[in-house]
């Protein structure tokens, strides 16, 4: 099993207008594609502007392929037109968990 944490920076003011986007349009689309969300949150302390979640795969195969899925529908290609121009920044990182590790998905 792997997670996946991603972290996407927006420019202050935007998170409001970002989020309703994102709800409406991306979150339906992922849940279809990528299924196992174990979070979506927005940070307030430390960097702001910042939303992350993580997501839950079998396998850096399992997740390829959900990926790789999920770019070939039409409707996300549409969302990531509608969305450019949301980050500032972003930073993805796949996390592996130790033996001693819970497993909460």
């Amino acid at each position: 099993m792997i997670y996946e944490q991603r972290t996407y920076t927006l420019p202050h003011g935007q998170m409001d207008e970002y989020l309703a986007r994102f709800e409406a349009e991306g979150l339906p689309l992922e849940m279809k594609y990528l299924g196992r969300l174990l979070g979506f949150y927005v940070t307030e302390i430390g960097t702001l502007n910042q939303v992350v979640h993580i997501w839950v795969y079998d396998s850096m195969a399992d997740r390829e392929q959900r990926r790789a899925a999920m770019d070939a529908d039409p409707a996300w290609q549409a969302f990531k037109v509608r969305n450019r121009g949301s980050f500032v920044a972003q930073e993805v990182k796949i996390m592996r968990p130790t033996k001693f590790s819970p497993h909460w998905v």
